[in-house]
This record gives C-alpha cells, sequence and structure tokens, in this order.
C-alpha cells in the first residue's frame, strides 16, 4: 500500500464506511508525504544510471557476441525490477519506483536492440506495442503516477514511430491509451495526471489526422471529446486539468485564424465537409453540455466559444475581426467566471489572455499603415495600461468578496 493510494483511494473507502476518517488520517500518518524534490531524485538518478549503462553497451554493441547481448538485455533488466521491488518491499517507493521504470525502459531497449540484430524492427511493430502493453500493465500493478506518465510517453513514442517510419497508425496503442491509461486515470482522478492524459492523446489524434491525410479542423473533434470527459469527472481539479490541452490547442488555434485568416486559401485549407464536420461538434457539444448540467458546471459552456467555425467564412479582413471578438469574449468570460468562483489564478489567467488577444489586435489592425516607432511607442503604453488597469480590478474585485 502506498500514500497515493490513500489520498486517492481513501475518501472513497471512507463513505462506503470501510474505514472511519479517524483511521483514514492514521493510515496516512504511516505513510509520510516525501518532499517533492527529494522524491524525484531517485526517479531522476536511476533513469540518468539507466542511460549512462545504455550508452556505453551502445557504444560497444556490434563487437559484442550475439550470446552477451542478450544475457546483458535480459540481466539489466530482471536486475532492475528485482532492485525495485526490493527497495518497494522496504518502503522505499521513489527509489524502487524509478528501478521498476527503469526496467520498463530496458524492456523496450531489450526489443528494439534484439529487433535489429533480427532485422525485424523496420517492418513489424508487434514487439513495440507488448512494450506499451507492459507499461500500462505496471502502472495498474503499482498505482504509480511515475508509470502512469512513462507509459504515456511510450505510447507516443511508438505511435509516432508506427506513423513515421511504417506508414500506419496504430490503433492498439490508441486503445491502451485511451482505455487503459483513461479508466486508470478516471478511477483514481489526478491533476497531473490528467493533463498528462490529454497531451498524450492530442498527440496520437495529431498523428491520427496526419495519417489520414484529413482537414487538421477534424483534430477538434477528439480534442473536444476529451473536453467533454472532464465535464462528466467528479473530481473538479481532475477534470479541469484533462481539459486544459484541448482548451489551449482551441485558443491557439483560433489565435492563429486572427493572424492568418484574412487569406482566403488558409482559411480554405481548414474546411471540412460542413454537415459531417457540424454534426460530429454538435453532437460532442451536447455531450460536454450534458456533463456540465450533471455537475453544475453549465457556466463553463463559455469554453465552446473557441470552437466556432469561424473558418467557413469567406477570408478577409472581416473574418480576422470576428475572431478577434470571440477571443475577446473568451477572455472576458474566464474573467468573469473567476470572480464568480473568487480564484485568483484564474483571473490572472484571464487577464493574461486579454492582454494577448489585445495585443494580437493592435498588431493586425494597425501594423501596416502606422510608423513603426509610433506603433511600438503606443502599443507598449496601450499594454502596460491594460495590465494596470485589469490587476487593479481585480484586487477590487477579489478583496470585496473577502469574507470579513
Amino acid at each position: 500500500m502506498s500514500r497515493n493510494l490513500l489520498e486517492t483511494d481513501g475518501p472513497e473507502w471512507v463513505r462506503k464506511g470501510i474505514i472511519t476518517p479517524e483511521q483514514h488520517q492514521q493510515l496516512l500518518a504511516l505513510y509520510p508525504n516525501e518532499g517533492k524534490v527529494v522524491g524525484l531524485l531517485p526517479l531522476l538518478g536511476s533513469l540518468l544510471v539507466g542511460l549512462s549503462a545504455l550508452s556505453v553497451v551502445a557504444a560497444n554493441w556490434q563487437g559484442l557476441p550475439e550470446w552477451l547481448r542478450l544475457l546483458l538485455l535480459l540481466g539489466s533488466m530482471g536486475g532492475a525490477y528485482a532492485g525495485g521491488e526490493y527497495f518497494l518491499a522496504r518502503r522505499n517507493e521513489s527509489l524502487g519506483m524509478g528501478l521498476i521504470g527503469l526496467g520498463l525502459i530496458l524492456f523496450g531497449c531489450g526489443i528494439i536492440l534484439t529487433s535489429q540484430m533480427y532485422q525485424l524492427i523496420g517492418y513489424d511493430a508487434t514487439g513495440l506495442l507488448a512494450w506499451a502493453l507492459a507499461g500500462t500493465a505496471l502502472t495498474y500493478l503499482y498505482h504509480s503516477r511515475f508509470l502512469f506518465i512513462l507509459m504515456a510517453c511510450i505510447g507516443g513514442i511508438v505511435q509516432g514511430y508506427s506513423t513515421g517510419q511504417l506508414g500506419g497508425f496504430s490503433y492498439f496503442t490508441a486503445a491502451l491509451t485511451v482505455f487503459g491509461l483513461g479508466y486508470y486515470w478516471w478511477r483514481r482522478p489526478d491533476a497531473l495526471l490528467g493533463t498528462v492524459l490529454a497531451t498524450g492523446l492530442l498527440w496520437q489524434a495529431g498523428l491520427l489526422i496526419g495519417h489520414l491525410h484529413a482537414k487538421i479542423t477534424w483534430f477538434f473533434i477528439p480534442a473536444m471529446l476529451i473536453y467533454a470527459v472532464g465535464d462528466w469527472q467528479a473530481d473538479r481539479s481532475a477534470g479541469r486539468a484533462l481539459q486544459a490541452p484541448p482548451i489551449v490547442a482551441a485558443f491557439l488555434f483560433t489565435l492563429g485564424l486572427a493572424l492568418y485568416g484574412e487569406a482566403d486559401t488558409y482559411a480554405g485549407m481548414l474546411r471540412p465537409p460542413f454537415l459531417a464536420y457540424i454534426g460530429a461538434l454538435l453532437l460532442v457539444f451536447g455531450l460536454s453540455v450534458a456533463g456540465k448540467y450533471q455537475r453544475g458546471r453549465v457556466s463553463s459552456a463559455t469554453d465552446w466559444l473557441l470552437l466556432l467555425p469561424g473558418f467557413y467564412l469567406h477570408g478577409g479582413l472581416a473574418l480576422a475581426i470576428a475572431t478577434l471578438v470571440v477571443l475577446y469574449a473568451y477572455s472576458g468570460t474566464v474573467l468573469w467566471r473567476a470572480h464568480q468562483e473568487n480564484n485568483a489564478d484564474r483571473v490572472t489567467l484571464g487577464t493574461v489572455l486579454f492582454i494577448v488577444t489585445t495585443m494580437v489586435a493592435y498588431f493586425k489592425l494597425t501594423w501596416a499603415f502606422m510608423d513603426k516607432s509610433l506603433f511600438f511607442l503606443l502599443g507598449g503604453a496601450l499594454l502596460l495600461s491594460l495590465s494596470w488597469y485589469l490587476r487593479r480590478k481585480n484586487a477590487q474585485s477579489l478583496s470585496s468578496k473577502q469574507p470579513e
């Protein structure tokens, strides 16, 4: 048993009456929470040691006899797993999980090197799929955040190799990430893992869109489906973390449309078949709104402003201005929700988004005809004034909502 398991599953045990709140606190006391930096040192140290050993072996790999190569691969992997179990049994979780992670990395390296020995890696990804499957299994076996992150990286590497070198998208790897890691996160919601999972899924979604040679705007159907899953998650912080990467992608896309959408040829590259795309988008939107309604978060539906399909309009200055209006509306809703929730961090985020949008609008609308020295002078004064004003208003708003 680990502290992470007690922190994630303990509240549910208390709710079901398996243990009392006092017993939950007593159990937590048995597993002290190590400092984050101190806890990371064994993980990083074990990985660096492993990479050092691999570099030495790789430099002399071709000169070693085949039997010695196999012995080195099996011995290093078995030693890492055995060492990990040894330290885990003595409650040194950081070092133990670092060695288990090293064993997983060595397992993948063994697959790659063995495949190269027998000239298999260039034709078949079965070995790499076994690596991804092993990573998923170890994540469930040890309930480790470190292994979860490692597996998300492995899934991205395997998928990148499959699409880039083998010319095919690995739906098995995608399914392992969606259902394997996704189900793990759903049962053990965690903010950091939510961001990692969403980022890994977006990477694989992007690879799929590229493999299918589809319009890049189709990327936002799976991206916003990930966002919709976050709406159904009961743990709000974990749900927001899952939603952050899709929203960042949508904001950057809309920002790019504001900058370059004036050219109709660029906007034309983004237009998938209207009925199919709008139908799929509305379906995901409905799923998202249903989750928001179920969890009492309907006000956050304003995030969907970024998904307005303005690229179907004819390119030109009017499209750029309309996109800027959408960005201003979204930034304003972020500020409004932050004030409603009395959340200082989201106030800062809304302020930054508002200033970035203003900067883009200023560059877009004045660069072509204003003297450049005057352009920079007025732009700097505008941003400094706007930053001061927003910070002042936000501070006043938050201080007025503080309980007396």
